[in-house]
């Protein structure tokens, strides 16, 4: 019997409000999403098949500025089949961080660690990525084979732009597309900035998030198709991935919705396109297992 066909989402969260608090869940409009969400409710939400695929992987991405939640994550995927990866953080501006990060790795669940993320889209300075402790940080990354999730909004493509340029050997994926306003479809900065930023071999493509940057309770897929379109163009279906940013995403349809919409957007994909955002571009970048069976032995 051949192996399933994968489906790899590749940004997802978990938070467990009775063992850590999430601040940002207490903006206005989230209440929805202000509860404990473990991985089984994941596998319990994400019902649909993609493309004939039913998940099978997934990649756990940090919410909060906190080691400790990082070391959590890493027991966690030691725990559940499901998760094959973990985006931790770490503080790239401290001058331990290279102490921290091989501490990270050396430590339980260690292996599945796979790339970084800080919340820039939340930081003021215009050059926070190029910070002198910040690009020592992110050196540290490289040097220990680890990628960079980047998280920003459109005003800061810039700093991401020059920091493809700066450490061209760092691994890049562009969280959430970039978040283009789908509320207003004011694309044209934002299709000019990604497009520059997909210039760079290194930069890969979240798509993912988009149902929340559109209007929550009305968006329809003609609203995500003209950035879907830009997405192809740029960056080409072998350097996208499918994430579905669960539990998040329940606040405009949830991860059965946007699942359905992606397999619209793949229509006119070739099997070999599809298997790419799906499946191939998330498991290259985050060096998963390649079957689901390898198990740990896989990771690196």
């Amino acid at each position: 019997m051949s192996e399933p066909r994968k489906l790899v989402d590749a940004h997802h969260h978990v938070w467990d409000l009775d063992h850590r608090l999430q601040p940002w869940l207490d903006e206005a409009g989230r209440e929805p999403i202000r509860r404990t969400f473990r991985p089984a409710d994941l596998a319990s939400a994400a019902t649909r098949a993609v493309a004939g695929r039913r998940l099978t992987s997934s990649v756990v991405v940090q919410c909060v500025a906190s080691a400790p939640e990082t070391r959590e994550l890493l027991a966690l995927a030691q725990q559940d089949p499901l998760i094959t990866a973990v985006v931790g953080w770490a503080d790239l501006t401290s001058p331990a961080v290279a102490d921290v990060l091989d501490e990270l790795l050396d430590g339980p669940g260690g292996a599945y660690l796979r790339a970084l993320r800080h919340v820039v889209e939340g930081e003021p300075d215009p050059e926070w990525l190029q910070r002198p402790a910040a690009e020592r940080g992110l050196h540290a990354a490289r040097e220990r084979g680890l990628g960079y999730d980047v998280l920003i909004r459109a005003h800061q493509f810039p700093q991401a732009i020059r920091l493809a340029e700066r450490i061209p050997g760092l691994p890049l994926v562009l969280d959430h597309a970039g978040k283009p306003d789908l509320v207003d479809g004011e694309l044209h900065d934002w299709a000019r900035q990604v497009t520059a930023l997909s210039r760079h071999p290194q930069v890969r493509c979240k798509v993912s998030g988009l149902v929340t940057e559109a209007d929550h309770d009305a968006w329809t897929l003609d609203d995500i198709r003209p950035a879907w379109d830009v997405l192809l163009s740029a960056f080409g279906p072998g350097r996208l991935m499918f994430g579905s940013d669960w539990p998040v995403c329940n606040l405009a349809g949830g991860w059965n919705r946007w699942a359905a919409t992606v397999e619209e957007l793949l229509h006119d994909c070739s099997a070999s396109e599809t298997e790419a955002v799906l499946a191939d571009t998330a498991t290259s970048f985050y060096r998963l297992p390649v079957n689901q069976t390898d198990g740990t032995a896989a990771c690196s």
